[in-house]
């Protein structure tokens, strides 16, 4: 089936989707978000860190940590309060966590290659 006769020439088009994890009660476990939110904790070590470079209120990263850690059999990122009065914080991607990373990277790709040939079939 072909779709590209039914669309304006003037105008490009694609196919567009977003990938999640989720319960099926659609509680996300992780999206891109939280895939790029792990991958900044692994690098800095940090919620606030990652949350800063991200753009991201520290509220919002902790609340997309404790979701991620709610729904997952073991805790994908470990934290530490830090600093003389515990003004810092310390965070650490578990092995899970690492795991997870992987997998969903993984499962984007193929994703977006779906995207990429779905539309090759039909625009």
């Amino acid at each position: 089936m072909h779709i590209s006769h039914l669309l304006r020439p003037d105008v490009s088009f694609r196919i567009s989707g977003g990938l999640w994890v989720e319960t099926t009660d659609a509680q996300r476990l992780i999206g891109i978000m939280r895939l790029d939110l792990l991958t900044h904790i692994q690098a800095l070590g940090s919620i606030t860190k990652a949350a800063r470079q991200m753009g991201m209120s520290y509220k919002k990263a902790r609340d997309l940590v404790a979701s991620l850690n709610a729904l997952a059999a073991r805790p994908l990122v470990l934290t530490t309060a830090g600093g003389r009065r515990g003004g810092g914080d310390e965070a650490q991607v578990t092995p899970e966590g690492q795991q997870l990373i992987q997998e969903f990277f993984t499962l984007q790709v193929r994703f977006e290659e779906f995207l990429r040939a779905e539309a090759a079939r039909v625009l």
